[in-house]
């Protein structure tokens, strides 16, 4: 086990902290670009607190709206332009995760003299990773990404129906300033996705990474847990801010890379077979992953089942006759899946109007980044064009 864990992100945690985001931001720069979503931040208020709170801090704006829920490449470019005409210094993004992730793509792009589409990974020979960015302060309205924290950033391309990610370290916001009291007004919908992506994140590492890591196996348990339990919660009663507030902790320590230092996943299938089938729907992400994800699990439990026990026992309390009781591995996946669906969350691609029609393309699109040497989609085990297929076959 052998592995370096680094995040330069300062956290700022807690209920009331976006009154401090002027403070924060001048500390960055003295022109902010402004990166905001489809416009609940003003209908709720957030927008008007936050610029208050910059203007006070002496930070001038420029606006960068209308970020898409799966963010284009068109949009990041459109960031870019407004960023370098109006001489922005410092990047504010004030949304959910896509927003978040084109405003950090935005920040490289400012920066970069060529195509922003070279930035994100989509099987290109000369995949450019950015050394220099304007800084980024993120501020997330949701729970779900953790994008506040770490250094990817998920881009579409409405021309070639492609969803890739950038990651590179100077991808790192220099802040995150986390607020809980800015997700009560999320409807139960995208709560109940955001639930879902969180622990999505966390299992691709527990089910993909190298074996005898107990510790992180520890962490990604009490990850899965605290968003089983709290989830559940804040969904039910979206005004609950201690729900809410360990929901936004559980999805920043999710993906911020501690929880996974030292397990080495071979790849994130799940988010790659995801990626391919919203590039072509545009569906919520964390949807897509509850689709998704059990139908993996269940092929992954066939040819690794004594991982997939563990899961079963430790985190639902089933016991299993041995080991590598394939049956005990099942009936954990179908209460995973119980669990989803409990709170709202599609598990079958029918439901969200998708068919088997392009099924090839998704299983050519999900391996054109993270694949082997031999054009396997990476992960524990790796997945054949034909093995992508019948997964998603068995999740129609």
């Amino acid at each position: 086990m052998n592995f370096e864990f680094y995040n330069p992100t300062r956290l700022i945690f807690g209920a009331g902290t976006l009154s401090q985001l002027g403070a924060v931001a001048s500390a960055q720069g003295k022109k902010a670009l402004l990166v905001t979503g489809g416009g609940s931040v003003k209908r709720h208020g957030i927008f008007a607190r936050a610029t208050a709170s910059l203007e006070a801090a002496g930070v001038s704006l420029a606006e960068c709206t209308g970020i898409e829920p799966n963010p284009r490449i068109t949009s990041v470019q459109r960031g870019a332009d407004i960023a370098r005409k109006e001489a922005c210094d410092v990047v504010v993004a004030l949304g959910g995760g896509s927003t978040m992730d084109a405003a950090k793509v935005i920040a490289a792009a400012v920066l970069y003299e060529g195509d922003p589409w070279d930035l994100i990974g989509h099987g290109q020979e000369n995949w450019v990773f950015p050394t220099k960015t304007l800084p980024v302060v993120t501020v997330p309205t949701l729970a779900a990404t953790g994008s506040e924290m770490n250094c990817g950033a998920v881009i579409s391309n409405d021309e070639t129906k492609i969803k890739s990610f950038a990651q590179t370290e100077s991808l790192f916001p220099k802040v995150a300033l986390v607020d809980p009291e800015l997700t009560l007004s999320v409807p139960k919908d995208q709560t109940a996705y955001g639930v879902c992506d969180i622990i999505t994140h966390v299992t691709e590492g527990y089910f993909n990474g190298i074996d005898n890591t107990p510790l992180q196996d520890r962490f990604a348990e009490g990850v899965i847990l605290t968003a089983l339990e709290w989830g559940k919660k804040a969904v039910a009663d979206g005004a609950d801010i201690e729900a809410r507030t360990q929901v936004q902790w559980a999805s920043i320590v999710a993906l911020n890379g501690f929880v996974m230092a030292g397990a080495n996943p071979a790849g994130f299938p799940v988010h790659m077979i995801e990626h391919a089938i919203s590039a072509h729907h545009d569906i919520t992400h964390g949807a897509g992953l509850a689709i998704v994800n059990p139908a993996w699990m269940r092929f992954a439990a066939t040819s690794r089942p004594a991982k997939f026990v563990q899961f079963a026992e430790r985190i639902f309390g089933l016991k299993a006759r041995n080991s590598n009781d394939l049956d005990c591995a099942l009936a954990g996946i179908d209460a995973f899946e119980a669990f989803l669906t409990s709170i709202g969350c599609p598990t079958r691609l029918s439901e969200l109007g998708i068919g088997d029609e392009l099924l090839a393309h998704y299983a050519e699109d999900a391996a054109l980044v993270l694949r082997d040497q031999d054009g396997n989609l990476l992960g524990r085990p790796p997945m054949s064009r034909q093995n992508i297929i019948e997964v998603l076959r068995s999740a129609l």
